[in-house]
């Protein structure tokens, strides 16, 4: 990371720019320098009336909201995303937080500015727009995208281990990676707050998967600077832009406070058993004695998915291995 022209508030190793994020990017930041890109860009939609829809004290609200026209969105899009896509490392992954009124500008850059989509997540919230005439809006966009060339970072066991299940049997690893979350919105009553700001927990859940301790963490609107926040918490290195001084102003005063990796006490620790098999290939005596053994215990009275536990622990592998050997061998029957 080079260091020309403005100079930025260093705070636990961290980098914060007061300063526009195109501009800012491209005299700060080196090619395939950052990790991770996590960001919630203005949406293009009058984002000063965002306090009609919003049942909260605006006293406590920091003004200075910077919100783009509709009429630029477009290039706006283009060029903070191209920026993007230059300094994130190859196989460094993206997250971008948006709503759907100007979505297939965001889509088609990031298309066009060579990230590939990995997943397009839904975050579903606990309060929508209220509204007469259409469907209540009670969601955002999250795209989550890769710069090719690269290994991606993705902790598949960070939060639950593969082999955890609830109460029905069910596996949480599972329910967790889909791709529709439900994360309230974090209220934080009698405390200075930005216009828009995202959960701790919906952060954590991008960084823990997408990140590990070390890694450089970007965010080029940093807004209420819960990004910033959320990955000194996780002991990331991290690095933003705001372009608001009266936001910036306040909410560094945050940053200076914390103590780096305040998190970790908090986080739940996954459950991770390894299969002495796993990632073995079957031969042809492990999957008749497999065959066999699966039919008896279907005639025992138990149903496919009790018995696809057992396999799972007799022949120490993990469950849609066990799935798809069973299939594979019954298809050639």
């Amino acid at each position: 990371m080079s260091s020309k022209k403005n100079s930025p508030r260093i705070l636990h190793d961290s980098f914060f720019y007061n300063e526009d994020c195109i501009t800012g990017a491209l005299n700060h930041l080196d090619d395939n320098s950052v990790d991770l890109i996590v960001t919630d860009p203005p949406y293009g939609i009058n984002g000063n009336n965002h306090h009609l829809h919003y049942n909260r004290n605006e006293k406590l609200v920091v003004d200075g909201y910077i919100e783009i026209p509709g009429s630029e969105y477009e290039k706006f899009s283009y060029e903070w995303i191209r920026e993007a896509a230059r300094v994130l490392r190859p196989g460094g992954s993206i997250y971008v937080v948006s709503g759907y009124t100007n979505l297939s500008y965001v889509l088609r850059a990031l298309q066009d500015e060579g990230l590939k989509e990995i997943n397009h997540i839904i975050w579903k919230f606990n309060f929508g727009v209220y509204t007469r005439k259409k469907y209540v809006s009670s969601h955002y966009h999250i795209l989550f995208c890769e710069k090719p060339g690269g290994v991606r970072t993705f902790n598949v066991e960070s939060r639950f281990g593969l082999k955890e299940a609830n109460e029905n049997g069910r596996s949480i690893n599972y329910f967790d990676r889909e791709d529709v979350w439900t994360i309230p919105r974090q209220y934080k009553p009698g405390k200075i707050k930005n216009q828009n700001e995202l959960p701790d927990e919906l952060l954590k859940k991008m960084l823990q998967y997408s990140s590990n301790e070390g890694d450089l963490v970007c965010d080029f609107f940093m807004g209420g600077f819960s990004t910033a926040r959320v990955a000194i918490g996780l002991n990331r290195k991290f690095v933003g832009f705001e372009l608001s001084s009266s936001i910036f102003q306040e909410k560094i005063k945050e940053i200076e406070t914390l103590e780096p990796g305040y998190l970790f006490s908090k986080l739940r620790t996954p459950i991770v058993k390894k299969s002495i098999n796993q990632g073995k290939s079957w031969d042809p005596e492990e999957c008749q004695k497999l065959l066999s053994r699966y039919n008896e215990l279907l005639k025992s009275g138990k149903t496919k998915k009790d018995v696809v536990v057992i396999l799972q622990d007799e022949f120490q592998r993990g469950y849609w291995s066990i799935e798809k050997a069973l299939k594979k061998i019954i298809d050639l029957q």
